[in-house]
């Protein structure tokens, strides 16, 4: 492993810093060469029954940190680098959504190796996905470094073209959010047709399961599976139907675009700061 000659240090010691930390320690890695700082004393305490160290103060863990990962809300990320001294050589590994690359340089050194990531919160169960965009300034062995720490929490996948992350933003980081709506629409059709609620939801979670894996495991287009689902004059081409005539699609297409421009709009009130 490539980080393994290497401490990183976290700014943030919330949900998804835990993540990873416990991500490294159950695939054997030294909990003692990662730090994390935050405020809180909870989340302090969480850092360190993970057996890493934890620190109130954030120039603490970039004084410790060969390689320095960004954990903290984007709303407060120009007041935490305003008040750190990050050497320019160490790489910065950022999951602060909305914040691009040049904000972050421009806050600590012009040749700092930054890379952008975007997860997405089942990564809390190790089975998230994340996008990663590298900067010039990021080495081979810096862009497999933040690959192995973003690897700790799922799958991962490299953009080349930063814009892109907006669109991986609205997509798949704030897509968990979408796919728990649709269960809550049909948990709530069920209840309608006479299901209890504990049924409804029930039958919701488990086919919501099996569809996913599906989809993942057979390597078969969602398209393709629908289809087999949809007998011709069945029940269930009579409930995509209704789908299609009320414009389902279409307004999944304008929700991903209104998500990506909130992921731009982030970017320019941070660079406005």
């Amino acid at each position: 492993m490539i980080l393994s000659a290497r401490n990183i240090g976290f700014i943030g010691g919330g949900n998804m810093a835990q993540s990873l930390i416990r991500g490294f320690v159950e695939a054997g890695q030294d909990a003692q060469r990662m730090a994390a700082s935050d405020p809180d004393a909870g989340c302090r305490a969480a850092i360190e029954a993970l057996g890493a160290r934890a620190a109130a103060h954030n120039q603490e863990v970039v004084d410790f940190a060969g390689i320095l990962v960004l954990a903290v809300k984007p709303q407060v990320l120009a007041g935490v680098l305003a008040g750190l001294s990050i050497p320019g050589h160490v790489p910065v590994v950022s999951i602060c959504a909305g914040v691009p690359v040049d904000g972050i340089a421009a806050m600590t050194s012009p040749g700092q190796p930054i890379v952008r990531c975007m997860p997405n919160t089942p990564a809390l169960l190790r089975a998230g996905i994340t996008a990663l965009y590298a900067n010039a300034n990021v080495t081979n062995a810096g862009r497999a470094a933040a690959e192995e720490i973003l690897g700790a929490v799922g799958k991962t996948l490299w953009v080349d073209d930063e814009t892109a992350i907006d669109a991986v933003t609205a997509l798949s980081g704030s897509g968990p959010a979408y796919f728990f709506y649709l269960m809550e629409a049909m948990t709530e059709a069920g209840q309608s047709l006479g299901l209890t609620p504990d049924t409804a939801a029930a039958l919701t979670v488990e086919t919501a399961w099996g569809a996913a894996r599906m989809a993942r495991e057979t390597g078969t287009a969602p398209a393709e599976l629908r289809r087999r689902v949809t007998s011709p004059k069945g029940t269930t081409e009579a409930a995509i139907n209704a789908l299609n005539e009320n414009g389902v699609t279409g307004h999944f297409i304008e929700a991903l675009g209104r998500a990506r421009r909130r992921s731009r709009e982030l970017g320019e009130e941070f660079a406005g700061k």
